[in-house]
């Protein structure tokens, strides 16, 4: 069994960013012990160096492997050089206990829109299909949210993309971006959104979030837990304690 938390969106270093919920997220993370951090993208603002140094220090006091993808915010600034120096490759295969995870790139310098790319498309079909329970992380969601205002930075390949995850029938889709937890299932494949785990902007009244993901590769279960945080700073004045949601995949 692997215990994963799925977080995005943290903006270290943004006007928006709230050191009480990263207070909170890291006494929630403490009880769950998870064994990976998936870190879906935009752990700075506007990607200069500063932030990336700042970022990591946030990133390096949580206890357990970390995989971390850069965002639109990070891929600023030719922040996606700095991401490179600090995190690796922009895209990476990690796999252990019959467990893979591609983690692509999403960001495009300079603009919000996502993109994947043709020439990562070989490299989906080899890693995700195959016997393992497979997973994709990227930044950008594949398909719309609701409750986020008009659609856009889906990537401009959303359909290729999706065409390779069902025709591999890849068990978990992870991404970020739209600042909402969310989650949606085309054919056998399971799409989780996360919410921004750190920030007070947020959509009318969700809150911030993040997913826990147990995995069971050898039977193949998969149980996620969304958990939304409260705080007194954006919507908790009577400072009620945080509340879990399970929901089971």
């Amino acid at each position: 069994m692997k215990r994963i938390v799925h977080a995005s969106d943290f903006h270290f270093s943004g006007p928006y960013f709230s050191e009480n919920l990263w207070k909170e997220f890291c006494a929630h993370v403490r009880h769950l012990n998870p064994d990976i951090f998936l870190i879906t993208g935009d752990i700075t603002d506007e990607g200069y160096p500063h932030e990336y140094a700042l970022a990591k220090q946030y990133l390096d006091s949580l206890e357990g492997e970390k995989l971390v993808l850069p965002g639109n915010h990070d891929a600023r600034n030719v922040g996606y050089e700095v991401f490179e120096e600090i995190f690796g490759p922009r895209w990476n295969i990690w796999k252990s206990d019959g467990i893979c995870i591609l983690c692509g790139d999403s960001s495009e310098p300079d603009i919000d829109d996502g993109h994947i790319g043709r020439e990562n498309y070989a490299l989906m079909e080899k890693t995700l299909d195959c016997s393992d329970f497979t997973m994709f992380a990227i930044h950008h969601h594949l398909i719309p949210i609701p409750g986020t205002g008009r659609e856009r930075n889906i990537p401009v390949d959303a359909g290729d993309v999706l065409k390779i995850i069902t025709s591999t029938r890849t068990n978990l889709v992870l991404s970020g971006h739209k600042h909402v937890g969310w989650s949606w299932k085309l054919e056998s494949t399971v799409f989780l959104v996360a919410g921004t785990a750190t920030t007070t902007r947020v959509k009318s009244k969700t809150q911030p979030s993040f997913f826990c993901i147990d995995i069971d590769s050898v039977a193949f279960d998969c149980r996620v837990q969304k958990v939304d945080l409260f705080t007194e700073d954006i919507m908790d004045p009577n400072g009620r304690k945080p509340f879990m949601k399970l929901t089971k995949v």
